[in-house]
């Protein structure tokens, strides 16, 4: 890689990670600096309870009653209220706690291996096609667009040491954290929640990616011989209890995916927040191709993982 004037590569590699830490930690700052301006408190929304709405105008006895059966949703308001509000039942009532979440996570982990179940019985079945579809054409392009990278690995050498599988891993714990510790100073029950939530949905998508990395037990790009033309990875790696080892699918995609997931859909009041979570989230996980840990396929679908666990499992309606 061809550098500029006469920076050397460590300042290049500082320079990129301080953009990068701005970039993860400017839009949670406007966020959260959003939800002062608000109060840091919004009206309760009204909610469903036994097949009828609460509205507004309700005494406030009945409402204080509503909300207590919705299990607290007065301490998980909306950080704006009337501003394209957040569709997802989840993300308003059934808050998240330290106590309750392995229970909650014990219940989304049933839903994921129930998956196959609703599937054969024709739920489902055009974005599971289409998930498979698409994993199956990467796996086919893996060997060809990797045998490319490898030729011409020089060009990504400062890429690697800056986009390394530490970094991007601090950054990926950045988000959270930085949601949680907003929380516990400012006293803000929602951005508590979000990194709560956050958390859930990283361990929940953990999970199944660690079995399917079991019994994948693919080859990383890393490990592939030389002489090797990147067709036959699969079965070949020896992988430990945590799916160590294997590259299919990719971790890093789910568990980023995951985390941007639950920011976009409890602040998509901003309109701008869907695009720079998923943004961090699409360069973070494609960073794994070129540092030669992953293949494309193991990318894709680490990050659908990720997405479709957090979107439509840990954000689910749980009030049925």
């Amino acid at each position: 890689m061809t550098r500029l004037g006469s920076c050397g590569p460590h300042s290049w590699r500082t320079l990129t990670l301080a953009l990068i830490a701005i970039f993860v930690g400017w839009p949670g700052a406007q966020v959260l600096r959003a939800q002062d301006r608000a109060g840091g408190q919004g009206p309760i929304r009204p909610v469903e309870v036994q097949g009828t709405v609460q509205p507004d105008s309700v005494p406030n006895a009945e409402r204080e009653a509503s909300a207590e059966q919705v299990s607290g949703n007065a301490q998980n308001p909306e950080p704006q209220p009337g501003e394209n509000p957040n569709p997802n039942p989840a993300a308003t009532y059934q808050p998240v706690t330290w106590k309750n979440l392995p229970i909650r996570i014990l219940g989304d982990q049933k839903q994921v291996w129930l998956f196959p179940i609703h599937v054969a019985q024709g739920q489902h079945l055009l974005p599971t096609a289409s998930v498979v579809g698409v994993t199956g054409g990467l796996i086919a392009a893996d060997p060809p667009i990797m045998f490319h990278l490898r030729r011409n690995a020089a060009a990504f050498d400062e890429f690697r040491e800056i986009f390394s599988g530490t970094n991007t891993g601090i950054v990926t714990a950045l988000v959270p954290a930085t949601f949680y510790m907003y929380g516990v100073i400012r006293k803000s029950s929602y951005s508590e929640q979000t990194a709560l939530l956050a958390g859930e949905a990283y361990l929940d998508s953990a999970i199944p990616h660690v079995a399917i990395k079991l019994v994948s037990r693919r080859l990383r790009p890393n490990a592939v011989l030389p002489a090797n033309d990147f067709s036959d990875t699969f079965f070949k790696s020896h992988v430990s209890v945590f799916g160590k080892g294997s590259s299919f699918p990719s971790g890093h995609a789910a568990g980023i995916f995951s985390i941007a997931t639950v920011v976009a859909e409890r602040y998509r009041q901003h309109r701008w927040v869907p695009w720079v979570v998923y943004g961090l989230a699409g360069a973070i996980s494609f960073s794994r191709v070129p540092t030669f840990a992953h293949f494309p396929s193991d990318v894709f679908l680490g990050a659908a993982l990720g997405y479709t666990i957090t979107r439509y499992d840990v954000l689910r309606d749980r009030t049925h």
